[in-house]
C-alpha cells in the first residue's frame, strides 16, 4: 500500500528487455546526433513542450523554444566525446532514465555527466528533462 493513502499501487516492472532496447536505441540516436550536430534530430528527440527542461554546463533552458534557440546557435566544433558508465533504466513501459559520464579531448582533467528522463509519447521516446555538468576528474 502507498504511504498514508491506503491505496495499492501496481508493481512497476524495471528493465523490460524490449522497452530497454527501445530506449537504448533512442539514446544512441541522440548521441550520434549530438556529436554530428544534427540539430533536427536533437530537436525531435526532446519533447516539444514548455515543460521540457535542459540544464547545461553554462545555461538553464526552460521550454523547448529556449532549447531550440540554444541548439541552433551552438558552435558545431569539438562535440566528439567518449562515453562511459552509461546506465539506462526503464520503469514500466513509458518512463526511463539515461545517465552517462563522458570525456572530451579538450577537457583535460575533467569529466562530464549527463542525465536524461525519457517518456514514451504517441510520437515515440522523448527527453523531458536533461542535465549536463562538468567536474574535476578524481
Amino acid at each position: 500500500m502507498g504511504p498514508a493513502t491506503g491505496k495499492e499501487y501496481p508493481r512497476v516492472e524495471i528493465d523490460i528487455p524490449e522497452v530497454r532496447a527501445e530506449v537504448e536505441a533512442a539514446f544512441a540516436r541522440y548521441e550520434q546526433a549530438l556529436v554530428t550536430n544534427d540539430v533536427p534530430v536533437l530537436e525531435e528527440l526532446f519533447r516539444d513542450a514548455p515543460q521540457t527542461i535542459r540544464y547545461g554546463v553554462g545555461e538553464n533552458l526552460y521550454g523547448m523554444e529556449a532549447i531550440r534557440a540554444f541548439r541552433r546557435a551552438r558552435p558545431s566544433v569539438g562535440l566528439m566525446r567518449h562515453l562511459f558508465r552509461t546506465e539506462i533504466t526503464t520503469y514500466g513501459r513509458d518512463l526511463a532514465t539515461a545517465n552517462t559520464m563522458f570525456r572530451r579531448d579538450a577537457m583535460v582533467g575533467k569529466v562530464g555527466r549527463q542525465s536524461q528522463t525519457w517518456v514514451r509519447f504517441p510520437e515515440g521516446w522523448r527527453v523531458v528533462s536533461a542535465h549536463v555538468s562538468v567536474i574535476a576528474e578524481v
